[in-house]
């Protein structure tokens, strides 16, 4: 059974940092993309940014300079760096495997970031 569960969300002030994380469980993670993505309320689920099984990285122009993604193969866990965040990034947070060409199959369950101004 593939699973993702999300953790690390908060409540926090403009200009701080956050991490998120992602453990993955059910699949060999090694050979698969990972994406995150984010719904404000109101909006649409949007594409925060991905890493490919070999390690390319891309992001939202949104969060480009700020936000990092990481992994480690060693513990299943894709990460969420956030930097310098803004209101505008209160959202829920998910992740989930796959990549944007291929599209993503299985997600997590979010975990909530509110960045209070």
């Amino acid at each position: 059974q593939v699973r993702l569960v999300e953790s690390g969300g908060g409540l926090l002030q403009a200009g701080g940092s956050l991490r998120l994380s992602c453990a993955a469980s059910g699949r060999t993670f090694s050979s698969y993309g990972m994406g995150w993505f984010r719904q404000a309320p109101g909006k649409e689920r949007e594409f925060v940014g991905g890493i490919s099984w070999s390690g390319y990285i891309r992001y939202a122009d949104s969060v480009k300079g700020r936000f990092t993604i990481s992994r480690d193969n060693d513990k299943n866990t894709v990460y969420l760096q956030m930097n310098s965040l803004k209101p505008d990034d209160t959202a829920v947070y998910y992740c989930a495997f796959g990549t944007p060409v291929n599209g993503y199959d299985y997600w997590g369950q979010g975990t909530q970031v509110t960045v209070s101004s």
